[in-house]
Order: structure tokens, then sequence, then C-alpha cells
């Protein structure tokens, strides 16, 4: 009986204070609820040691209650029949293809989940251009891509007969790519995505560099956001999640992430026995985020509005998203009896709806009113980032064809009976006997729906997605900023990577380039002694200096500032990466010839965001990627994790990539110099990768001869000729970067000791020389009869004569990769292998790439001409200590 009282006493007194809350509700409105709510919850701690549970999410429901819902501005029926438009040539696309051909691939379901949430964006949100004069950067999601497609269709911008040669783009005419290819549709797409976690990162750093920007003065603000659609199975990506809090410490409110939770991922379910939309809210809010969840769509409102005791919200929060992946194939009755049926109290929520009601009871991604007022809200939100996380199904409208099946994002064909109920069931005018054909259909220029969606998209300030160069070509930059390194040290030894921290400390100043250039540094300014640029042009941060600096009293302080000029990252060279992108692409997204310097751990590029610098190159980015401490051997005592020797190798795989590889201060002025041109002021869809060392080094002034610079910019000139003019034996030794002085060494040791004259070939790129070569082989196997072409290399050392030696930090196949052009056998030394915790002269050692084995393998290249004799090679091997049974380096 007690019990019985004190529940009743806990009923009575709880209900006391649910209406004293909606009394607070009505009178004061959320926020002072929500203020209310905290002091009680401080007062109960204080007073009581009452500890509240923690919870990083809300309920299971929308974040938006109905009757705060902003009222949605269109016509829904019109958008709804635009959407169906949309989704039909989308699915017809996909369908067309692989009857064309078996197996073209494309993907239907992704977009028939997200047709409303792209839909309700296009149509009230995303900008092309608003009154100011600013934009929205807008990442598509890439499996998405046959539905703007079949937009751009409807809007008239994409011909049908492209749409007929969707994934086939070497037709007569040209076609469709996969996915978003800025390199392949250069007008069209902007970005580069698919469900790798590029979209996101670049997103939240694309996001920060217009505030960079606006807060430099490049820029004016003008409200411009930055929009990232997304699939929940994409973010389980480290990039998609990685970076997230950069978003709200920056305070990012010009971001906003979409993300389409239909549930499923490729093969399964993403959460089979979770929630993947509770695991985003928490990870969302815990990082600082406004977390927007649209969960329900509008048929659910009256339950949710009577559910005065919680039950229904608690039922919905209970059960997993595999078991919501049931739901959606099966009937209404398996969902009443196995949903609802749990509990007495629900089932009598639901028993004036038929079972046919009960199955087409919409989620909130669906759901254009839902949809609108997520975005609208997100729009409207000041001071944070704010991610929509939009419930959906995965296929949705398939049927049977393939609605929220694990097979669906495989899903590629539908046969004519499944056609026909998708075009039933969304009211496509297309006639029975022309069905199996899967046609395209596009009302007339001045039907409704066309005119409808023209209009829309003409407050909007024109179509998204189309990409345009929006910069005009800079000036030349002047020769005075490289003259100086073109007359060498006079002895005084100095690294490259110095020789590189003085050439951009002198651009900084330029009164015209100065302003334009962005240097990015993940955490290793002082590493490479970079620590004076902190004076000279400051560290941005979007808050300035808030606090005074341990080194304040010292001339290089760390000095953060609004209109600071370095993009300082932290250790991220992901995130550095993704600033060096929104650098590189300003030209064309914001118009402005913003030129990024990103140096960094020359191991630490390629094989950690190679990803990143492939995305770099399909956006047609331009800027220069710095490799400092290059090479396997020039970094001092660091050993593996740290050493380089084939970031040179992986550069050969990037089409658009000029990658260098200087041994002095002049070809690095001389680089540079011409990559600011072709960039910026020629407009060349290029960009550059340098590695410089910190080894100090004597630097020498640029040889006299017209033909030098060409050579440095074509990858290959003679340094140095012997002076060993009467000598029988001859050699050719080609040096990169810090290597260089090692064959320096070589060539001296070679004309004392051994009677050889050896002439020194600077090679500063080789995949300028191999790409080049198979230019060259290409022309001549498509043109028989003509006068065949001689490759760079060929032509350069045809009159050079005996043996051929190449020596690097990389490994033996960059040099291998000219062997067919060189005329005579190319002897290969590298650094195949593991690096190793040692000084320079051991590891060249180690490695076999220092003098000693430079010139053993130049005597062996002579031997085997039958120019010397075997014992010579021997005795070399002796006198120059060299031990003949020392470990391979490739396997040790």
């Amino acid at each position: 009986m007690a019990e019985t009282q004190t529940n009743g006493q806990e009923v009575l007194e709880t209900r006391e204070w649910l209406d004293s809350l909606d009394y607070v509700l009505t009178k004061g409105g959320p926020d002072r609820a929500g203020r209310l709510l905290q002091q009680l919850a401080l007062h109960a701690r204080r007073s009581a040691g009452v500890n509240l549970p923690f919870t990083a999410t809300t309920p299971y429901q929308n974040t938006i209650p109905s009757r705060q819902q902003a009222p949605f501005p269109g016509s829904q029926e019109m958008e709804r029949r635009i959407k169906s438009l949309v989704r039909w040539n989308a699915l017809a696309m996909v369908v067309r293809a692989n009857k064309l051909q078996e197996g073209i691939g494309g993907h239907i379901s992704t977009f028939a989940s997200s047709a409303t949430l792209y839909e309700v964006a296009f149509n009230h949100f995303l900008q092309a251009r608003t009154e100011s004069g600013d934009r929205d950067i807008v990442y598509f999601q890439g499996h998405a891509a046959p539905g703007i497609y079949a937009r751009a269709y409807l809007e008239g911008r994409i011909p049908k007969e492209k749409l007929v040669n969707f994934r086939r783009e070497l037709k007569e005419g040209g076609g469709l790519s996969s996915y978003p290819h800025p390199w392949l549709m250069q007008d069209f797409w902007e970005f580069p995505t698919v469900s790798m976690g590029l979209g996101p990162i670049q997103a939240i750093y694309h996001a920060r560099f217009i505030k960079y920007l606006e807060n430099r003065g490049l820029k004016e603000s003008r409200g411009g956001r930055v929009w990232a659609f997304l699939g929940d199975g994409e973010m389980d990506e480290p990039e998609s999640l990685g970076s997230i809090t950069l978003a709200s410490r920056e305070r990012l409110d010009n971001l906003i992430f979409v993300v389409n939770c239909n549930l499923q991922r490729l093969d399964g379910p993403v959460r089979g026995n979770g929630k993947i939309i509770q695991e985003l809210e928490a990870i969302f809010r815990g990082a600082g985020w406004n977390v927007i969840k649209v969960i329900w769509g509008g048929d659910w409102d009256s339950l949710i509005q009577n559910d005065r005791d919680g039950l229904l919200v608690r039922r919905m929060g209970e059960i997993t998203d595999g078991q919501y992946q049931k739901f959606f194939v099966e009937s209404g009755a398996y969902f009443r009896q196995n949903f609802f049926g749990t509990d007495p109290r629900l089932l009598k929520m639901v028993e004036h709806l038929s079972d046919e009601q009960l199955a087409r009871m919409r989620l909130g991604g669906h759901d254009p009113i839902k949809v609108h007022a997520a975005f609208r809200a997100a729009v409207d939100h000041r001071g944070t980032p704010t991610v929509i996380l939009a419930k959906t199904i995965k296929g949705y409208g398939l049927g049977e064809a393939g609605e929220g099946k694990n097979i669906t994002h495989q899903q590629k064909k539908l046969n004519e009976e499944e056609l026909s109920m998708f075009r039933s069931r969304f009211g496509i005018p297309v006639p029975d006997e022309e069905l199996h054909e899967a046609p395209f259909y596009r009302p007339s220029d001045d039907s409704a729906e066309i005119r409808y969606m023209q209009e829309r998209r003409k407050n909007l300030g024109g179509y998204l997605p189309e990409r345009k160069v929006r910069s005009t070509p800079i000036k030349p930059v002047s020769d005075t900023h490289f003259e100086e390194f073109f007359k060498g040290t006079d002895g005084r030894e100095v690294s490259t990577t110095m020789v590189f921290v003085r050439l951009l400390a002198k651009l900084l100043r330029d009164p015209e380039v100065g302003k334009l250039i962005v240097p990015i540094i993940p955490d290793e300014a002082r590493t490479f002694g970079m620590e004076a640029l902190f004076r000279q042009v400051g560290i941005y941060s979007s808050v300035g200096q808030l606090y005074e600096p341990v080194d304040m009293d010292t001339l290089l302080y760390y000095k953060e500032a609004k209109d600071g000029q370095i993009l300082e990252e932290g250790i991220t060279e992901a995130g550095s990466m993704c600033s060096l992108i929104a650098a590189g692409t300003a030209y064309a997204n914001h118009g402005i010839n913003t030129i990024p310097f990103f140096i960094y751990y020359s191991m630490f590029g390629f094989q950690r965001i190679g990803d990143l610098i492939w995305a770099a190159a399909d956006m047609r980015a331009r800027g220069f990627l710095i490799g400092g401490t290059a090479g396997r051997t020039t970094l001092a005592g660091e050993g593996l994790q740290h050493q380089d020797g084939h970031s040179h190798v992986l550069a050969l795989s990037v089409p658009n990539l000029m990658a260098y590889d200087p041994a002095f201060a002049y070809e690095i002025g001389v680089i540079i110099q011409d990559g600011i041109r072709r960039m910026y002021v020629e407009g060349e869809s290029v960009f550059y990768y340098l590695t410089v060392t910190n080894e100090p080094l004597p630097m020498p002034s640029m040889p006299p001869g017209t033909d030098v610079r060409e050579g440095i910019l074509k990858g290959l000139y003679r340094f140095n000729k012997s002076d060993k003019t009467d000598a029988k034996l001859h050699a050719q030794l080609l040096g990169s970067g810090t290597i260089m002085f090692e064959v320096l060494k070589a060539q001296k040791i070679l004309e004392e000791k051994y009677g050889v004259a050896a002439d020194v070939w600077s090679v500063t790129s080789y995949k300028e020389l191999y790409r080049e070569g198979n230019d060259c082989e290409r022309w001549n196997m498509l043109h028989p009869g003509q006068t065949p072409r001689v490759p760079y290399v060929t032509e350069k050392l045809k009159d050079a004569p005996g043996v051929f030696v190449a020596a690097s930090d990389y490994m033996k196949v960059l040099p291998e990769s000219i062997c067919q052009w060189v005329p005579g056998k190319l002897v290969s030394l590298g650094t195949d292998g593991f690096g190793r915790s040692e000084n320079r002269a051991a590891l060249r050692d180690f490695f076999e790439v220092d003098a000693k084995h430079i010139v053993i393998a130049t005597l062996g290249a002579l031997a085997r001409e039958k120019q010397i004799t075997g014992d010579v090679v021997r005795q070399a091997i002796q006198d120059l200590g060299v031990n003949p049974e020392k470990a391979n380096p490739t396997i040790s």
C-alpha cells in the first residue's frame, strides 16, 4: 500500500513539474526553459550532490518540433513533380547504360534516398550568387552524381546525348564521368568526391580558408556557405571526422554538413546493432557542432505530439538500425505487430491507421517540409558549424527492385515490370511501348515544371554545380627576387631548405604577389628554419592572440594575428593538404590567385596523403608542395619512419604534377619562377612538387650557357665538363638533389686516381624526362614514315662518351625510368630499402650512394665494356674500403 502511495505521489509530482515547465515554455520560450533546467541541475548538484547521468545524445526524434518549423515557401506539388522527373531520368541514365553495355555500372539507390535533400537545397538554399556577389561552395555526394546530371538535363545544361553516354566518356560527342571529376568535366564539377572522406575534410578546411581570406582582406564577407552532402557509411573514414573540432574551434558557422543516413553501406547496415544517427549526434555534439536530426516525417507528428508519457519516443530509441531496415522492406502489418505491438498503449496510438497507411509513414529525409525546416535552421544558425542528420531509405521508390535491401547499393538494372511500377508511382508520362528503352523525359521549356525550376535557380543566382575560372592572370614576378640565387653563395654552406625559405621571404615582401602567398606548415616551421616568418607575416588566428607567448621577449616569437598569413596547421598533413587545395583552387572558386606553398617532411607527403594529392590534381589545383628534409640519407638520426626514398617514384603517378629534385639554389629559383609563370600568368592546370634538404652545402653559381635554364625545367643539363681532355676513359655521371655533391666527389676521384674523364649532369626531374620520352615514343608509333622525334635525354647525351651512371637519394627505379633513352647502358644507384638511424656518411655508405660507390659503379661499367680489367675494380673496392660482403640494403 505504501509503495502504491509513493508511486502515486511521484506521478503527481512529475505532473506538477511538467505543467510548470509547460508554463515556462509558454511564457518564456525554449531559451528561458533551457536556462531554468541548467539552473536546476546546477542547484541539485551543489546542494545535494545529485549527478545527472551524462548523455551526449537527445531522444530519437526530430530536433525541430513541428510547431517550430519554418513555413515552406514553395509549391510542394510542383517540387514533387520536378523531383519525380529528376528521379526518373537519373534511373533511366543508369539502366540505359547497363542495357547498352553490360557491367558499365552506376548507382541508383544513393540518389533515390537523397533526392528530397537535394531538391529542397536546389530550390531554396544553394546560392550560385548572392545579391552581394558571394556564392555557396557545394560538395556533392559522389554516388548521387546521376541525380545531379538528371537535374542539369532538365535545366537544359546537359544534352540528352551526354546522358546516353553516362560512364562512356570516350564516345563521339563525349559523355559523363562516373563521379564528380573536375579534370574530366572542368565546366561542371568543382570538387571530386565519393565515399572516401575527402569531401568532409576538404569542406572544413575550405570553410576555414574563406574566413582566412576575409580576415586578411582578400575577400569581403558576403554570406556564402560551404555545404557538404555526405553518406552515413562515409563517416567511418578517418578523414570524415578527423578535423571536426577545427570547425567548431574556428566557429565556422559558414559550414553545413548534410549526412544522408539511409542506414546502409555497400554490403549491409552501417550500424546493424546500433544507431548511426545517435552515434554521429554524440560525436558532433561533443565536438561543439550544432546538430539537427531529421528522423520522422510529418506523418508522425500527431503521434509524437500525443505521446504524453514518452512511450513512443522510448520505443523509437530501442530499435536498432538493422531492425529499422527490416521494417522498411516488410508490410504495414509486420510494422504494426513488431514496432507497436510490444505495448498495448502503443497499439492504441495507431489503431486509427490502416496497415497501408503505416507502411507509407515517411521518414524525415523524404519529407520536404522537415528538410526545409532543418536547412533553414542551419542557415540561420550563428556561432558554430551545423550537421544535419537526415534519416532516409536507400533505394527509396524502387519498391521490390531494391528499396531498403542490402543489394540496393549495387542496383543497376530494372526489368520492365519494375520500370512500370516506378513510372506509375512517380507519374512519368512514358508509354508502355517505350518503357523497355527506359527513355529520358523532359517537358517542354514552357511547361510549368521547367519554368518553376528555372525561376528558382534564377532567384538563387544561377546554376550549380558550375565551375568557371573567375580570376585574371597576375603579372610576371620580378626577376630581382631570383637573381641572388643565380649567383651562388661564394663558398658559404647553406641547405636547399634555407634557400627556399629565403626565396619565400623575398616573395612575401613583393608588393604585388606577396599578399597572395599562403605559407602552409604542419607544425614544422622551426624544423625548416622558417620561424623568422612568424614575425614577418604572422600566423593566422581567427581570434588574434589572446595570450602572451612564452618567447615574447625574443625576436622570433610565436606571433598569432587575425590577419596572419601563415597557416600553421598543427600535426595534420591531411588538413594542411586540404588548405593547399582550398588555396590552390581559389582562382576558380573565389576569383583570387592565392599561391600556396605547403612545406612538410617529404616522407609524410605522398605515402600519407596520396589520395588528397590525387584529388588536388583532379581539381586542377595550383601551388607548390615542398618536400622538406627529403631523401633517404639526408635526415641524419631520424631513421626508418622519417626517411623518404620513394616520393618521387610516387609522384610519377600524378599526371599534372611537376616533380623536381633540385641540387642547387639557382635551380630552385628557376623552377619556382617558371612555376608561378605557368600556373598564375599562363593559367596552366599544373602544380609542383619540389624536394629540399637540410644538409648545408656550398651553392655554386649558375653555369653560363643559354640552355641551362631550359635544361633545369626539362629535367637535365650538363653541370660541368671534365677538364681531363687527354683521357682514354670516359664516364657520364648523373646526379640529383643532395647526392649531387657525392657525384662531384666521385668525379674528382675518378679523374685523379683512375684516369677517367667524367662529366657531371644535373637531373632536376626524372619525371619530366620520363614524360617527354614517352611522348616522343607515342608520336613515333602513331606517325610511321615521318621523321622520328628524338627524346630530350637522347638528344642531350648523344655525343657524351663513355659509360652512364646515375645516383640519387631515391629508389633505383627512378633513374631507370629513363634508361631506354640513354645512349648506352645506365647503371642506377639508389636507396631501395628501409631507412636507418645514422649520420649522413654512414647512411650513404649503407645504401651505396656515396662517392666511393659511385666510383666503383663507374669502374664496373667500364670493365663490362672491356675498357678496363676486373682487377682494377677489385683493387678500387679494396682501396676505397668497401666491404663486398656487406648486407644488401634493399632487404636488410
